[in-house]
């Protein structure tokens, strides 16, 4: 069944800050409409974008819900502790922490240092008649990934075993049987990566926070669980792995004064050992301790908080002296690791300057190299536009430039005056249009400077202080008709940055309020005259009212009497 990578983005909480592609060591990350996806065959599951996201939208596969449905189903269950326990819970007692895992319904708790044991034993058998060169340990499952995948010119240089947690697993399954299942408890994301590619030795891979968040929801106390002992025994000095140049120190105990044993922790730290480096030229041989996190396992990316490397070492020293070594250490699993290239092939000059040209960058000194879009050079952002792993729109300079080129034009195509001006009343952009409307002087001054910067606004306009007003108050400021002068008009002031920035939209409407008060005029006297015919039509209607009411009144009178005469 395929699984979600162990690694992936919550993309709606992606906030396109690029910060992940910034911090990833081997760039596995891929920017797509603005949201960052973690590309699962470059990725090497260190972890590092997950505690920089800022937004935390890069979350570890929760598989805590496979390890619960697991116990339901299997009731041999094992659980194969990493050893960087002791610096996790330093005030715990190993075995109450034991006691509280078997409480989730494990049959046994085991410890991974045993499979530690069972590698160095193995080393040690393989080192000790080594022919002089190169050989890298594979304890840490983000190392072998990092030199496969992007030093894989190192590939044959990696001790041919597995590591200790697989190693672990195959001596559980030879006391327990075949028929138990295993899960793995530990500090690193990329064991669940382990766990997939090599089916057949640990079923899960939880982390310790999985492990935290699993107790307190079961209200387990660690501190308060019946103590338990480790199965099938207690580990000795495996429980040195976790730090940096523990895994050196378990060989050391073999006698083997031929080899060199050399120490390093970090990506950088490993690039730089690896860097130019040529096995062949090596006269001795050399073994190399190398792991991901700066300090070793004891500050693994999925820790219960970032706690000091110093106290987690001491606590890993204190334990190991109550511990008595192993008399017959197991033998560890033999491996052959492939190389899984990662780079690309390289483009020729032509393609990188057409990708170059996409953002902007016509001419070399337009390379900024400001590392903004998450990469070291433009030219490492123009190979990821090559290969699809970037868009333009990462590019900061370029981003900035395309706003600033819109704006422009609108600025320009506007037929209203537009001046931003800052909290000192300092010009930070204008238009023309404001220039010409400020008067002939300001037009010369912008033809000499355009866009005014640095320009004092109470030396331009008369009403510069409403620009403070806005500023001050943070209330916007209308008036249609607003009388500079012999001129009228239409000013909008409008606070853009709270107390800092100050924009004014400026539109010179005289002639416009000149028609408009003619056109106003007009149709005055036009009311005018009509109500004056209209008067001088109601005064003829009125008389004509008048003399027609006195005939017809008369005519009503002499119809009567000459009737009342007829009657007589």
């Amino acid at each position: 069944m395929d699984r979600k990578h162990p690694i992936y983005t919550e993309k709606t909480d992606c906030r396109d800050c690029y910060k992940c592609v910034r911090e990833c060591p081997v760039k596995a990350i891929k920017i797509e409409d603005s949201r960052a996806t973690v590309i699962a065959d470059r990725c090497i599951a260190c972890g590092i974008c997950v505690h920089t996201c800022p937004a935390g939208a890069k979350k570890v596969r929760n598989d805590l819900p496979r390890a619960k449905s697991l116990l339901a189903r299997n009731p041999n269950v094992i659980a194969s502790l990493a050893p960087s326990f002791v610096s996790e819970w330093p005030e715990l007692d190993p075995r109450a922490l034991a006691g509280a895992i078997r409480q989730l319904g494990f049959h046994a708790v085991s410890e991974t240092a045993l499979g530690a044991e069972a590698v160095t034993h193995s080393l040690s058998e393989s080192l000790r008649y080594a022919r002089p060169g190169l050989h890298i340990s594979t304890a840490c499952p983000v190392v072998v990934d990092q030199i496969r995948k992007y030093h894989p010119e190192f590939t044959a240089n990696l001790t041919p075993m597995l590591s200790p947690m697989q190693t672990h697993a195959q001596l559980l399954k030879q006391h327990y049987g075949d028929d138990i299942a295993i899960v793995f408890i530990g500090p690193c994301i990329a064991k669940k990566c382990e766990c997939d590619e090599l089916p057949g030795y640990t079923d899960i891979a939880l982390t310790f926070r999985d492990l935290s968040q699993w107790l307190e929801d079961e209200q387990i106390n660690p501190a308060q669980a019946t103590p338990s002992d480790f199965e099938p025994k207690d580990a000795a000095h495996g429980a040195l792995y976790p730090m940096v140049g523990g895994m050196n120190r378990t060989l050391n105990d073999y006698g083997l004064p031929h080899l060199e044993l050399i120490s390093v922790s970090g990506f950088e730290a490993l690039s730089q050992t690896l860097e130019n480096l040529d096995p062949a030229t090596l006269t001795e041989p050399v073994f190399l301790e190398a792991l991901a996190c700066p300090g070793g396992c004891i500050g693994g990316p999925q820790t219960n908080g970032r706690k000091p490397i110093l106290k987690g070492e001491l606590a890993i020293r204190k334990q190991m002296r109550t511990r008595t070594p192993a008399s017959h250490p197991a033998t560890a699993v033999s491996h052959t690791f492939s190389p899984m290239p990662k780079k690309h092939l390289p483009h020729t000059e032509e393609q990188l300057r057409s990708a170059l040209q996409r953002v902007g960058k016509e001419k070399a000194e337009d390379e900024l190299n400001c590392g903004g879009c998450g990469y070291e050079t433009c030219r490492n952002f123009a190979e990821a536009l090559l290969i699809g792993n970037a868009e333009p729109d990462m590019c900061l300079s370029h981003l900035r430039k395309l706003v600033q080129k819109k704006a422009n034009a609108l600025l320009r195509c506007m037929p209203s005056g537009v001046v931003i001006v800052d909290e000192a009343l300092r010009v930070i952009e204008c238009n023309e249009n404001f220039a010409r409307t400020a008067g002939p002087d300001t037009l010369l001054g912008y033809v000499a400077k355009p866009g005014l910067a640095g320009a004092d606004l109470r030396k331009i306009l008369s009403f510069a202080k409403l620009f403070e007003h806005v500023n001050q108050t943070g209330n916007e400021y209308r008036c249609e008709a607003l009388r500079d002068g012999d001129r009228l008009l239409n000013v909008t002031i409008f606070p853009i940055e709270s107390g800092k920035t100050v924009g004014g939209i400026i539109l010179d409407v005289t002639q416009t309020e000149i028609r408009r008060e003619m056109i106003a005029q007009k149709a005055r006297e036009v009311i005018e005259k009509n109500m004056i015919t209209v008067q001088d039509i109601a005064c003829k209607l009125g008389e004509h009212m008048a003399d027609t009411e006195i005939l017809l009144r008369s005519i009503a009178e002499n119809y009567a009497d000459t009737s009342a005469e007829k009657i007589k």
